[in-house]
């Protein structure tokens, strides 16, 4: 370990015999992950800094409802479920391919999201 390795962790160390850790908001709760699977990993740094500042863009949070209907359509219930969800997936689709050829992008979602899946 390199000396500036050996001195952070004897600090840490120090700090929790000192107790500089036990009054901390969340202590005891389970670490949340956030899932950032709809972003593209270039912009995954970006879209963090936007969110902390309360930003979250609108294709963003598309995604993330793409996502979600994504994963209730497969776990659904029953067929009249499923299809409610698909109506609303379908509609959050059109919203985004609406969203990203304003920005520029004119890829169709159908082919962004096969070649997406294909590199995964």
């Amino acid at each position: 370990m390199h000396f500036l390795d050996r001195l952070v962790e004897e600090r840490i160390r120090a700090a929790q015999r000192d107790g500089a850790f036990d009054n901390l908001p969340g202590k005891g709760k389970p670490l949340e992950f956030e899932d950032d699977s709809g972003v593209p990993e270039e912009l995954r740094v970006a879209y963090k800094i936007l969110k902390n500042a309360g930003c979250v863009p609108p294709e963003m949070a598309l995604r993330k409802e793409l996502v979600s209907l994504q994963a209730l359509i497969e776990t659904a219930e029953d067929e009249r479920a499923a299809l409610r969800y698909r109506r609303q997936l379908n509609l959050k689709r059109l919203q985004l391919e609406t969203a990203m050829q304003r920005l520029g992008r004119n890829i169709p979602l159908d082919y962004l999201e096969a070649v997406q899946e294909k590199l995964n």
